[in-house]
């Protein structure tokens, strides 16, 4: 009798001293015993809430699932999952709940139950989850801004393009000197700033104009990038080279921007008087990892990082021309195919550019 009594005590003491809610519900959804900690996280002393329904207390958002649980615990059924319960004070404290049905002569006779306050870890989840809503609309609405805004200066840039070449074609040589070098200033900052909304469209584009995906043969997407760069690469006198390629699952057309993009600038940040460039692939796991070689002048160390960020030239435009927005394209592009751009380069020395396409169906 005496050991059946300590046991009884042990078991108390472990009950009400534990960290977590700790309690007993009858068939019908009523707390029979509860510890002080049950009651304590939402402001309500334990004879506040003894024998009266669990459901009392559950955030009504939550009490049809809280009353789906108890139903299946009764049915024999141990139960695990999140529940919102409401404070005295109105305010929501979340547990994540373990129910484990009492079974005696084969009977549910009642549930015994443990509850972990997770407030702090689901209020963080929360924040996260609406500061992520609120990225992606943001996100989204500069897209669209970059988008409207640059269609909507397509015309009047044209119409000022248009009569600044006029004015080149008509007048050149009959004004003075200083006057052609001034037109010609003119005309050529208007041809930069349509070749940078051109770019910036197609930056924005990316994830609103999309194709759908299908199973694409990669050798043929380089034959039309090669068709593409054709004139380019006789002007250079470049050498491009390329191994057998995969099927891919992708968006062609993004596909073909992708890997022009990668060829023309190792054709146009080159030195040499034969640049020379080799695409190859090879599997790796459960993706396809394309290598777009080349023998140009290499990336510093210190600036690798930054290349794929709108905007980021490491020449100037008497240099090199270009908008800076070609590799945060090729960026895009590879992340909206669920995978990954990465470079390795050594100045004078050329520079690979890596990237990973997930190898779903194809060979």
């Amino acid at each position: 009798m005496q050991q059946l009594l300590n046991s009884e005590e042990r078991y108390r003491a472990l009950f009400h001293l534990n960290p977590d809610a700790v309690y007993t519900i009858d068939c019908e959804g009523n707390f029979q015993d509860l510890n002080q900690i049950c009651g304590k996280a939402g402001g309500y002393q334990r004879e506040e809430m003894l024998f009266r329904s669990f459901l009392d207390f559950v955030s009504p958002e939550d009490r049809d699932k809280a009353q789906y649980h108890h139903e299946r615990a009764l049915c024999g059924e141990s139960q695990n999952y999140e529940l919102a319960i409401l404070g005295k004070d109105g305010r929501k404290i979340y547990f994540n709940i373990t129910n484990i049905p009492v079974i005696m002569n084969g009977q549910v006779t009642g549930i015994h139950g443990i509850a972990k306050n997770i407030t702090q870890q689901k209020l963080a989840e929360l924040e996260l989850k609406e500061t992520t809503k609120k990225l992606e609309q943001s996100n989204k609405d500069l897209q669209e801004f970059a988008y409207v805004a640059s269609h909507d200066l397509q015309e009047p840039l044209r119409m000022v393009s248009s009569y600044l070449q006029l004015l080149e074609r008509r007048y050149k040589g009959r004004l003075d000197q200083d006057a052609d070098e001034f037109i010609h200033f003119a005309v050529d900052g208007a041809k930069r700033m349509q070749k940078l909304i051109n770019d910036l469209l197609t930056y924005s584009r990316v994830n609103t104009k999309e194709e759908k995906f299908a199973m694409i043969s990669s050798q043929n997407m380089l034959q039309k990038v090669l068709d593409n760069l054709s004139i380019y690469i006789h002007e250079r006198n470049a050498k491009v080279t390329y191994d057998s390629l995969p099927e891919i699952y992708g968006d062609e057309t993004q596909m073909i921007q992708l890997l022009q993009n990668l060829i023309s600038n190792g054709i146009k940040f080159n030195s040499h008087d034969k640049p020379k460039i080799n695409i190859s692939a090879m599997k790796r796991k459960a993706y396809w990892v394309f290598r777009i070689e080349d023998n140009g002048i290499g990336i510093p160390y210190h600036h690798q990082k930054r290349i794929f960020s709108i905007f980021q030239r490491l020449h100037t435009r008497e240099e090199y021309e270009g908008t800076g927005i070609g590799l945060s394209i090729c960026k895009k592009i590879v992340e909206r195919h669920g995978g990954q751009i990465w470079l390795e380069s050594e100045v004078n020395e050329g520079t690979t550019f890596y990237f990973s396409i997930p190898a779903i169906g194809g060979n």
